[in-house]
């Protein structure tokens, strides 16, 4: 009702100024009169537009966009119908001309009285200077806008933003809500002597992990605190808070990439497509499900032999997990007749094989348990996949030139995997990927189970490299390469350059409480110094994505695993191993 009236008045003010103007303050009894009855006209038409816009049942934010497209199409609607009024009036209440220099003054007082009211409104609910902290944002785009409005728009907001830096010479002289850009990353020092600043904000949601390695360094010479946003990949509805701050973790300063992913390449053949993901319960498995589970499968089928990774899966996805539903199967990839009862029973049309055994040191013990589950439990999906759409073996980048149990396993169900391709009519390919960082069993868990103890820190070698990405980027990755990998193919995601472990181990010590101590152990049974992500013969070719290389796999018959023993000579068995995964032996196979 109050906008309504300050409506009402905005027209009276606006088309009395607008006659006086006309008359030069000279105004007759028929004059006050006639304006008097444009002014009633005026109010009840745009009361009468006003209620069609929902302008005044509550549609509109007060002071946004929305209301002002809404609050200047009813004047000028209203200002025409004035208009025709005068023209076909036999005696004209007002001149033509204050219609026409009266709406667009009342339009004026209108938007003017809201732009008033709502500076008041961003005032009041700014957070307290006396108890918020005062911060500089590194990032000036779109989630470090978002970010500074979250801020000036919550009273109660522990931080109050009094610079912005970013290195975009575009946005040197940008002001966001009253927010000035003060300079680039190597103005931290500078800002915060002047602002009073003792805390850097990295407002950067798609930025990769070197730019923000880079940024904490120079925060830290300079004396500041460093909190970061989250990366893009975990903010997947897009919208940044101030509630979204937290300190920087190792995944931040190791694990971000940019990632660009074709949202309609995805849906394409996810959307409305029975799915299925072995391994469900496992880093890269549920998070595969959480992130497929977007996009809106007919149904969504999660097998594991572990129960309760299962549970876990469940309640992550639907926040209850009440175990009884046909989304969950509880199965072993080793139990050939079960596996081929639930494909023919349930008939998925996309399968993404995420089950294996993945502990390097373990399977150079047990290399035969590494046959059954990797080789011939992924040789019992491909066998029985019968009338799969797409199937995407999840591989590991030690099956390029492989040295060890684990990389000669996944090689082998490369190239199973390729024989497979020409023999089905769906599209059969491998995605090829390192480290994940926060899986279970990964090195930054070891190494933060060991700072939690004490210590020492385990690294076997000083020099020991290893590519990283986070579960939720890798994941990404891999069902985007589903969504371009042709028949037969592995694709190699881009992992950034290597990083160093011993450097991993420093970064988590520095945000231990207390010293911890690194002790190098020597390098293990098929453990590479450096890793690599391409084979011998492979070249990094990118036809489709800047992120995915695309690398043809030789394929291997299925009958070559059949006589493989795993019960036998673990050293035999190993060796075989090693001659299934020379392509030049079986080029022809």
């Amino acid at each position: 009702m109050l906008t309504w009236a300050v409506d009402a008045v905005a027209w009276s003010i606006g088309l009395t100024v607008a006659v006086l103007a006309r008359f030069e303050w000279d105004l007759t009894q028929q004059r006050l009169a006639g304006t008097a009855a444009m002014i009633v006209l005026a109010i009840g038409g745009h009361t009468m537009l006003g209620h069609m816009h929902f302008l005044y049942r509550g549609r509109y934010g007060f002071g946004t966009f929305e209301e002002v497209r809404a609050v200047t199409v009813t004047v000028l609607v209203c200002a025409a119908a004035m208009m025709t009024v005068a023209l076909l009036a036999t005696t004209r209440p007002v001149p033509l001309s204050a219609v026409v220099v009266g709406s667009p003054l009342t339009l004026v007082l209108m938007l003017g009285i809201r732009y008033v009211r709502r500076l008041h409104r961003q005032r009041i609910r700014r957070p307290d200077a006396r108890t918020a902290a005062p911060v500089l944002l590194f990032g000036a785009g779109d989630a470090g806008q978002q970010l500074i409005r979250s801020m000036l728009g919550d009273p109660n907001c522990r931080y109050v933003p009094v610079g912005v830096l970013d290195d975009d010479p575009a946005k040197r002289h940008l002001r966001v809500a009253g927010v000035s850009v003060l300079g680039t990353r190597h103005d931290i020092p500078k800002a915060a002597a002047e602002t009073g600043a003792a805390t850097v904000i990295f407002a950067v949601s798609n930025a990769d992990g070197a730019l923000v390695r880079d940024v904490q360094a120079l925060a830290q010479r300079a004396g500041v605190k460093f909190k970061v946003l989250p990366s893009v990949s975990e903010l997947l509805d897009g919208r940044v808070s101030v509630g979204d701050v937290r300190d920087v973790q190792i995944t931040d300063i190791l694990g971000r990439h940019q990632i660009e992913t074709d949202l309609d390449a995805i849906a394409g053949y996810l959307t409305g497509k029975r799915v299925l993901v072995t391994g469900a319960g496992g880093s890269i498995g549920s998070e595969l499900c959480r992130q497929i589970h977007r996009f809106a499968p007919a149904e969504l089928m999660m097998l594991d032999r572990d129960e309760s990774a299962l549970h876990a899966v469940q309640l992550s996805l639907h926040g209850r997990a009440l175990l009884d539903g046909r989304d969950l199967i509880l199965a072993d990839l080793r139990d050939t007749a079960a596996i081929r009862r639930i494909l023919a029973e349930r008939r998925p049309q996309v399968i993404f094989h995420a089950a294996a055994l993945k502990h390097l040191a373990l399977l150079e013990s047990h290399p035969g348990e590494a046959v059954k589950s990797n080789v011939w439990g992924t040789q019992t999906m491909l066998e029985h996949a019968h009338g799969v759409e797409r199937f995407v073996n999840i591989s590991t980048d030690k099956a390029a030139n492989p040295t060890s149990v684990l990389g000669y396993t996944k090689r082998i169900t490369e190239r199973l995997t390729a024989h497979a391709s020409t023999r089905h009519t769906g599209t059969f390919l491998n995605v090829r990927f390192g480290n994940v960082l926060g899986s279970r069993g990964s090195v930054l868990t070891a190494f933060t189970a060991q700072i939690a103890s004490g210590g020492p820190v385990t690294v076997t070698d000083p020099e020991v490299t290893r590519y990283f990405m986070t579960v939720q980027e890798a994941v990404q990755l891999v069902i985007q390469a589903a969504a371009i990998g042709r028949d037969g193919e592995a694709l190699v995601l881009e992992m950034g350059k290597p990083v160093r472990i011993a450097d991993v181990a420093r970064q988590l010590i520095e945000q231990a409480p207390r010293p911890v101590e690194i002790v190098y152990t020597g390098l293990r049974a098929g453990e590479k110094l450096h890793e690599e992500l391409f084979g011998a013969g492979e070249r990094d070719v990118r036809p489709l994505h800047q992120l995915i290389s695309q690398v043809e796999v030789p394929p291997l018959d299925p009958g070559k695993v059949e006589y493989l023993d795993p019960d036998g000579d673990p050293a035999q068995l190993v060796v075989d191993l090693a001659a299934l995964c020379d392509v030049s032996a079986f080029v022809h196979a």
